[in-house]
Parts: C-alpha cells; sequence; structure tokens
C-alpha cells in the first residue's frame, strides 16, 4: 500500500505539502510545534487534523509491516498462493490481516488438530463439500479404528464436526461477515449476579444495540 497516497486520498491534503508534514513527524517534532510554528509547510492544519495524521500514519505504517510479517510467515510454511498474496494486498484492516493469517498460525492442541490426528480430516472434507454418497453416519463406519481411539461412529462424526467448526472459524470471509453483523446486529447485555443497592443498578437487567452504545458505557 502507497501510504502517502492513501493519506491524501482520506485527508484530501496537497501530497508535497502532506510529504513534508509526514516529513516533519518522522523528525520527531510535536504536533503541537508542527500545528504552531510549521504552518507555511502544513497550510496551516490545525492540531486536531494533524493529531488524526499521526495517528492514520502510525497505523498504516504498523499495518504494511504486519502484511508483510504475515506474507513471510505464511510463504516459509510455503502456502503463499495468489489468492492469499492479493487478499493480503487489499486488507484496510489488521484484524483482516490477522483473519487472513489465523489457519497458519501455529495452534495450541486443539480438538480438531486430534481428530486430524486420528485420520478423519477425509471425513470432515466428505461432509463439508457434500460429497457424501450416503449418510453421514454410514460414511463414518469406515472411519472406525480402535487403535486411534476412534470406536464409533459417534466418534467419528464428533471429530468430523470439530475439524469442520475449526475450518469455519478460520475463514476470513466467514469472521468478516459475522463481525459486521455483530456490530450492525448484535446487543450488548448485562445481568446482575448479586443484586443490591448501586449506581450500576441500572445495568442490572440491561441491554442496548452495539451499534449505538457510546464508548464510555462499555468501559464500566
Amino acid at each position: 500500500m502507497d501510504i502517502l497516497n492513501k493519506l491524501q486520498e482520506e485527508f484530501n491534503i496537497d501530497k508535497n505539502r502532506l510529504r513534508d508534514t509526514v516529513k516533519l513527524i518522522d523528525d520527531g517534532n510535536t504536533i503541537p510545534f508542527i500545528a504552531r510554528y510549521r504552518k507555511e509547510v502544513t497550510g496551516s492544519l490545525d492540531d486536531q487534523v494533524l493529531r488524526e495524521l499521526f495517528d492514520r500514519l502510525v497505523y498504516l505504517r504498523n499495518l504494511n509491516e504486519k502484511r508483510e510479517q504475515v506474507r513471510k510467515l505464511i510463504s516459509e510454511q510455503g502456502k503463499l498462493s495468489k489468492e492469499i498474496s492479493d487478499g493480503l494486498d487489499k486488507a484496510l484492516l489488521l484484524t483482516e490481516i490477522e483473519d487472513i493469517y489465523r489457519p497458519f498460525k501455529p495452534k495450541r492442541k486443539t480438538r480438531a488438530i486430534i481428530a486430524k490426528q486420528k485420520g478423519l480430516e477425509p471425513l470432515a472434507a466428505e461432509i463439508l463439500n457434500q460429497e457424501l454418497a450416503q449418510t453421514a453416519f454410514e460414511a463414518s463406519k469406515k472411519y472406525i479404528n480402535e487403535e486411534k481411539g476412534v470406536l464409533s461412529e459417534e466418534d467419528a462424526l464428533s471429530g468430523a464436526k470439530d475439524i469442520i467448526a475449526e475450518i469455519i472459524s478460520d475463514n476470513a470471509d466467514y469472521r468478516g461477515f459475522i463481525r459486521k453483523e455483530t456490530m450492525n446486529k448484535g446487543l450488548i447485555v448485562s445481568k446482575a449476579i448479586k443484586k443490591e443497592d448501586s449506581v450500576y443498578e441500572i445495568y442490572y437487567d440491561y441491554s442496548e444495540n452495539v451499534q449505538k452504545i457510546p464508548g464510555h458505557r462499555i468501559l464500566i
């Protein structure tokens, strides 16, 4: 990502003036100093705009750094496809990059990993891709293996479900959709474990839309 182009697009500042302002920041000048004594460079940008510019500059630089870090980590695993690389290039948020990296991130020994070690990944793939020629229960019979701890059809199906659940949880598109739906339609809900006279009594049985709730209320 070309950070200067992105900042110019967002703040609508002349690119040369923007470049000079960023240089002032990089040289270690404080925002109050730049706002007061470098008006001829910034075009008289006020303190608030300069702080917003500074915060955005830091975020975009961190974003680019994280992007390349994740690209390198996935590449080292031999799993960097053009689709993944393009997804990293298009990501505009740190959470989007984290979502892309999630399937490749080293994990503790999850139930899905244990199920894969029991040889249940092909069964999970058949179910997830809807490629079964029979019922899932019937298909699971051939995966029963006492040595691996798969003692019944139910054990096989349970392990396959664990694998499918992790696949869905690690999918960046699904995570983005769920996050968006939560922000648009989700509710913050609070219920008191113990009710007593308190300034927080209003929140003993309370709910409010995530999209409308003020930040200070979440910090209570």
